[in-house]
């Protein structure tokens, strides 16, 4: 972290935070809208919205009914992409070190937009700030905007026509995309969709989106199939010998061989080393003892 890092003012944790909340939260109102025009009544709309609170998955959800889907169907739909947000809980448990008595309550505001602003913090102070602002302004907005969706569904009319039922995933891809770095995170990603938007035609309703899940497995599967193999190809090629040719190869010595016979012609000629002589005085020494 940087000196700048570590001295971010609230102000600037806030204003970060009000700007995700207030950014995502007014989509709520195309859920409300969405799932008004699905044939949910207002009551199990912002039922939906006070208690499940996770955008794609509440869309999931209504998107499946309003094809026609099961509800049993659509809400294992629902169910699989809320998931996530416990592996969210794992991560963020430990980052912002709640209370025992809060952590419940936080619980429901663990989605991706808090988790986002969240990780990008250098500080927990910062951490705690971001969250706790994130997930108010995002919750009160949301249930408000989905109310005021429920409301107005039928002065809009049909919302197919203003194409709102895609607010929700859109708002979910632009918050992914620049999550998948890696090549077996944008793997999962294509097939998933490949799965999902293929299966449309001939499984019911919220049944792709299940299948869809399989890419994970099946990526992570491929990848180590492949490791496996780089790894057992690594242990099965053949040791270097010692007489092959380069730098250890015919004729070459290593730095220790050269350094042991230097001593040892130094020792056989009386030159250098403890007690050594240098020049012809050496050799006429040499002539006398004899």
């Amino acid at each position: 972290m940087t000196a700048d890092d570590e001295d971010k003012p609230d102000r600037a944790v806030v204003r970060d935070a009000l700007g995700v909340g207030v950014a995502v939260g007014l989509s709520g109102f195309a859920f409300g809208v969405t799932s008004a025009g699905s044939g949910l009544g207002l009551l199990q709309t912002c039922a939906l919205s006070l208690l499940v609170f996770t955008g794609a998955s509440q869309f999931a959800l209504v998107g499946a009914l309003a094809a026609g889907g099961n509800p049993f169907t659509a809400a294992a739909g629902a169910f699989f992409l809320g998931v996530r947000n416990a592996f969210y809980g794992l991560r963020l448990s430990h980052l912002l070190a709640l209370p025992r008595a809060v952590r419940p309550f936080a619980a429901q505001w663990v989605i991706d937009e808090t988790t986002a602003v969240t990780l990008a913090q250098p500080t927990r102070r910062a951490r705690r700030i971001g969250f706790t602002v994130t997930g108010l302004t995002l919750y009160a907005l949301w249930n408000l905007t989905t109310l005021l969706g429920a409301l107005g569904a039928k002065a809009i009319g049909d919302t197919r026509a203003w194409g709102l039922d895609a607010a929700g995933p859109a708002v979910f891809l632009a918050l992914l995309a620049p999550m998948l770095r890696t090549t077996t995170e944008r793997a999962v990603a294509g097939l998933a969709v490949l799965l999902g938007l293929g299966l449309l035609p001939v499984l019911p309703a919220g049944v792709p989106v299940l299948v869809a899940a399989l890419a994970a497995p099946a990526a992570l599967l491929a990848e180590g199939r492949r490791e496996g193999r780089a790894r057992r190809a690594a242990s099965s090629a053949p040791d270097r010998p010692s007489g092959s040719d380069g730098p250890a190869g015919p004729g070459a010595r290593t730095g220790s061989d050269e350094v042991d016979q230097v001593d040892h012609v130094d020792r056989v000629s009386g030159m250098d080393g403890p007690g050594g002589l240098d020049g012809p005085d050496a050799s006429a020494e040499g002539e006398e003892s004899r």
